[in-house]
């Protein structure tokens, strides 16, 4: 039985062998993933030991001690939140065995290909067709709002099979080699000035049938295992306390005391409160998670992250007066890593209006509290049962 004592022990073992200082960083990488340190709680040959996932915590601290290199998270976030837990739980045992080891390293960046310009937030009336000829899938679509494809290998994709279903049912999940030909990726430049997301233009895209993850028409069910750990992703990410937003606002307000006002004081206050509540709800949801799948709780979590940011940045912009407005960087940029706390006051000001639409709206995120955490009536649905080529667009 792996336990604590056991995981320390491969931990120590890893290191001796693979000594981090004179390691290349991939190769020790690649060496973490096959001795099962990964993800403790994936099956073994996957990355992991099938331990139970509160223990990765114990991995994660010897190897930090030991100033072990990590997987830079933030830059592979979309594989290792979205789309790692949707392949071990529909892929084949040869996407598992071909997709995780890559991704979990960071060879392999993914990125995700759900939204469109006609369903954003009503994403099961997705308009992007797949039609099969053979063994193979042809893929004619749009995509939008796409972190990372710019970066990306693969991406996550559902399409729309069977239109003569309703949208719900007429859905398939693939996987999508980003270098195929018809794959066409365009810059979006967004208020910071920067162009961080990209639309995709897919045309005539030949998807092997190997590459898709379910049965046909069943993507729906397999697309909300992606969106339950998107939200916990987005926001319920681990932080320390003053982690985040809150954290630069109160180092200018100790720094600067010439800047407070007893106005700004309590709103401050209450912020900081709020974002500790929040810090700790995710810490609890956290450990929710260590004995099933994430559910709809997370979306709570990514309402709460937004809104917090939003208020934030805002008081902060107010407690800097005219120096909040400025912005060093307007210049067209392709970032790999999207840094809210690394920049000025008026980039976190204006990047996280981004937060209330990314990863699910603020509105569909409601309905979903409403309806599957606190278990209110539904919306009335007039096109539930209406097949998707009947729908009005």
């Amino acid at each position: 039985m792996t336990d604590a004592a056991d995981l320390r022990r491969r931990s120590t073992e890893l290191l001796a062998t693979y000594p981090p200082a004179t390691t290349d960083r991939t190769d020790f990488l690649k060496a973490r993933f096959d001795a099962g340190l990964a993800w403790v709680h994936y099956p073994q040959g996957l990355g992991g030991l099938g331990a139970p996932r509160s223990l990765q915590a114990v991995v994660d601290a010897e190897l930090e001690a030991a100033d072990a290199p990590d997987n830079d998270p933030r830059r592979i976030g979309i594989g290792l939140g979205m789309a790692a837990p949707t392949i071990l739980k529909y892929g084949t045992e040869e996407q598992k065995q071909r997709y995780l080891r890559p991704l979990w390293v960071g060879e392999e960046v993914w990125c995700q290909l759900f939204s469109e310009p006609g369903a954003g937030s009503d994403l099961a009336a997705l308009g992007t067709r797949a039609v099969r000829e053979g063994d193979e899938w042809v893929v004619n679509g749009q995509k939008v709002w796409t972190s990372s494809a710019h970066l990306a290998r693969w991406a996550i994709l559902i399409a729309r099979t069977d239109p003569d279903v309703p949208k719900h049912r007429g859905i398939t999940y693939f996987i999508c080699d980003m270098t195929d030909p018809g794959v066409e990726v365009r810059p979006l430049r967004q208020i910071t000035g920067e162009a961080e997301f990209n639309e995709v233009f897919l045309t005539d895209v030949r998807i092997p049938d190997s590459r898709r993850l379910g049965e046909v028409g069943d993507g729906w069910r397999v697309a909300q295992t992606t969106l339950n750990n998107e939200r916990v992703a987005i926001g319920g990410m681990r932080l320390p306390r003053e982690g985040g937003m809150i954290g630069p606002v109160s180092t200018t307000w100790r720094e600067r005391p010439e800047l407070r006002t007893h106005d700004l004081h309590q709103r401050l206050l209450k912020l900081w409160v709020e974002a500790e509540v929040a810090r700790l709800t995710g810490e609890r949801l956290r450990q929710q998670l260590v004995a099933g799948q994430p559910g709809p709780e997370g979306a709570g979590m990514k309402l709460a992250f937004a809104r917090l940011n939003q208020e934030i940045s805002g008081l902060e912009v107010e407690l800097l007066g005219q120096e909040g407005l400025l912005y060093e960087d307007w210049t067209m940029r392709r970032p790999e890593l999207v840094d809210f706390t690394g920049r000025d006051a008026g980039y976190r000001y204006l990047r996280s209006k981004g937060n209330s639409i990314e990863g699910g709206t603020t509105e569909v995120l409601l309905n979903i509290v409403a309806e599957r955490v606190l278990g209110l009536p539904s919306e009335p649905r007039t096109d539930k049962d209406v097949a998707w080529k009947d729908l009005a667009r």
